[in-house]
C-alpha cells in the first residue's frame, strides 16, 4: 500500500506538466504563429508595394521615352482611372445594387 501513496505525487507532477503544456500549447503557440505569419504577411506587402511603384517609375519612363511625358501620363491616368471605376464597380454585390 505504501508504494500507491507513493506514486500521487509524481502522478500530480505530471498532470501539471500535461496541463501546462497543453495551455501553452492552445495560447503561447498559436500566438506565435499568428504573429509569425503577421510578420511575413506585412513583409510581403511592403515588397508588393515597392515593386508596384517600381515599375509604375520604370512604365511612366519607357512611355515618355516612346511618345512624350505628356502622353505618358495621359495614358497612364487613364488606364488607372479605367482600373479604378472597374474596381468601384465590384466593390457592390449585384444583388444590393439593384435595390
Amino acid at each position: 500500500m505504501s508504494s500507491g501513496m507513493n506514486d500521487y505525487p509524481t502522478q500530480i507532477a505530471d498532470l501539471l506538466e500535461s496541463l501546462a503544456n497543453r495551455v501553452r500549447s492552445l495560447t503561447v503557440d498559436r500566438a506565435a504563429g499568428w504573429a509569425r505569419w503577421t510578420g511575413v504577411g506585412i513583409f510581403a506587402a511592403l515588397l508588393g508595394l515597392v515593386l508596384a511603384i517600381f515599375l509604375t517609375i520604370g512604365l511612366v519612363r519607357l512611355l515618355g521615352g516612346l511618345v512624350g511625358m505628356a502622353w505618358a501620363y495621359t495614358i497612364l491616368g487613364g488606364l488607372f482611372v479605367v482600373i479604378g471605376m472597374f474596381l468601384w464597380r465590384l466593390r457592390i454585390p449585384r444583388d444590393a445594387a439593384q435595390d
